[in-house]
Order: structure tokens, then C-alpha cells, then sequence
């Protein structure tokens, strides 16, 4: 990965961090690292614990920023998010996996969106 890639990401994430709490999200987390992986950002939008990935992209040549949340990447954000939720005693909290494109308009700004609800907790992780 390169120096312009992860400062692209960053700014990404600076990007989804101020749209999430527009729209009435409460940051909990950032970065939060596991030794299965990293959760962006962790937010709670009510009482709904959101684990929130970000993806930013400056065209769609390897496609949409939604698209490029695999199911590799889906298994992995499932299994830190239940060591979250076991790490903090919220396993009976309701919980949700959301996806922040950032991407790059014509205009050259970069513009956040976002998917609720995302994808489905992998189903091979049971707590």
C-alpha cells in the first residue's frame, strides 16, 4: 500500500466520521484492531451498535466503493465485531454492519454515502 493510498484512506475515514455524526451516529471507535483485523469506526446510530466500514475510491475502475467489501473482508469484520461485543458485555445489544463510500464526484470533491445494514453477521461465528 502506498503513501497515497492510505492518506486517500484516511481522508476517507476523517470524511465518514463528520457525515456519520450529521446524520445522528455517536463515534465510539475508531481503528479498534484485533488480531483478526480492524474495525474503521464503531458508532451507535439510537441503540444499535454499527460497525462501519469505510471504503474510499477516487473512480469506479475496480467498481463501486459498496462493491469492494468482499466476502473475505465481510468474515473478517464479523469476527471482530463479536470480540467487540464480547470484549464490552454487549452480546444482547442489537448490532449492524454498515459500509461509508467515499467517493470522488466530478466536481473532484469526494462525497460520503452510505448502506445500512449492509451484510448478515457470517454465519460460521456464533457467540
Amino acid at each position: 500500500m502506498t503513501l497515497k493510498t492510505l492518506a486517500l484512506g484516511k481522508r476517507g475515514e476523517a470524511l465518514a466520521v463528520t457525515f456519520l455524526k450529521k446524520h445522528g451516529y455517536r463515534i465510539l471507535e475508531k481503528n479498534f484492531k484485533t488480531p483478526l483485523g480492524e474495525i474503521d469506526i464503531i458508532a451507535l446510530d439510537g441503540d444499535t451498535v454499527c460497525f462501519i466500514e469505510v471504503k474510499t475510491r477516487t473512480d469506479e475502475t475496480y467498481g463501486t466503493p459498496f462493491e469492494a467489501v468482499s466476502k473475505f473482508k465481510q468474515r473478517k469484520l464479523s469476527q471482530s465485531a463479536l470480540l467487540y461485543l464480547k470484549r464490552k458485555n454487549l452480546l444482547d445489544q442489537k448490532a449492524r454492519f454498515d459500509i461509508v463510500a467515499v467517493a470522488q464526484g466530478e466536481d473532484g470533491e469526494y462525497q460520503p454515502g452510505i448502506l445500512k445494514d449492509a451484510f448478515e453477521l457470517d454465519s460460521s461465528y456464533r457467540y
